[in-house]
């Protein structure tokens, strides 16, 4: 599919494994330019190889983007590479477990740091460049921020002020014919879901007991097709969409889960 967005240049958050990943590869075969920007080297080069040998075109970023000098350097580095910046995808974070009871102010504090203060900082020196090519930015949620998961205030919070940010960005960003959506994804097989799933206490009737509460064919959702919503919202096809929080679950978040 043609979503015009060849020649795009598209930095994309944790973009080297599970969501993050299969957006990175949905930007490079629509014919657009990847910026994989994450703190593991080894598996942001992987990836780029990875699409370069498909004959994409991706660039990787070395970046603890908890940290504001980081984020800076990712803007910069883009564009002292492509002269540009047409979109944004704030996908990097981890769902921490840092909880009401079993955390404390200082971890909560990070918590956020390391979640939510990117999506932030990415996007405030990014805009120059996304005024410039009236881009956008797409940011990844979760379905926390809506049901709650018990354990984990710090990601929660952070995922809730995404939504809250999303809705005011784009408010904000209207001047400059900015786009600014969020997708939500629910139950999604990645790799940090593996290891928090075998985490549990009998890993294998917890995975099943989640799975038959998925209303839509009851199965998880997959990271490409997180990625095909991403990458749509990130397209002139969706030239009339901003503001919007957009669920990509089967149904799991506002269905109720009973339904046969």
């Amino acid at each position: 599919m043609n979503l015009g967005l060849h020649d795009k240049v598209i930095i994309v958050t944790g973009g080297a494994k599970g969501i993050g990943e299969a957006i990175s590869k949905l930007i490079a075969e629509e014919g657009g330019i990847v910026v994989i920007a994450g703190r593991n080297a080894a598996d942001n080069n992987k990836t780029v190889d990875e699409i370069v040998k498909t004959g994409g075109r991706a660039f990787a970023i070395t970046a603890e983007l908890g940290k504001v000098e980081d984020c800076k350097k990712v803007i910069a580095l883009t564009v002292d590479q492509y002269g540009k910046i047409d979109g944004l995808v704030n996908n990097a974070g981890a769902n921490d477990g840092v909880g009401l009871e079993n955390g404390s102010p200082e971890k909560f504090m990070t918590s956020l740091q390391n979640n939510l203060s990117h999506y932030y900082n990415l996007a405030h020196y990014a805009l120059p460049y996304l005024k410039e090519t009236r881009g956008n930015i797409v940011n990844i949620g979760s379905k926390v921020a809506d049901t709650g998961q018990g354990n984990t205030s710090g990601y929660a919070a952070s995922k809730g002020a995404i939504n809250a940010l999303t809705r005011e960005w784009a408010v904000e960003m209207l001047p400059y014919a900015i786009r600014v959506n969020t997708v939500i994804p629910a139950e999604v097989w990645t790799p940090l879901y593996e290891t928090w799933i075998n985490s549990l206490p009998n890993p294998k009737e917890k995975l099943a007991a989640i799975v038959k509460h998925i209303p839509l064919e009851k199965r998880m959702t997959t990271a490409e097709e997180i990625g095909n919503m991403t990458v749509f919202l990130l397209s002139p096809k969706s030239s009339h969409t901003t503001g919007q929080i957009v669920y990509v679950d089967g149904g799991y978040t506002h269905l109720d889960r009973s339904v046969n």
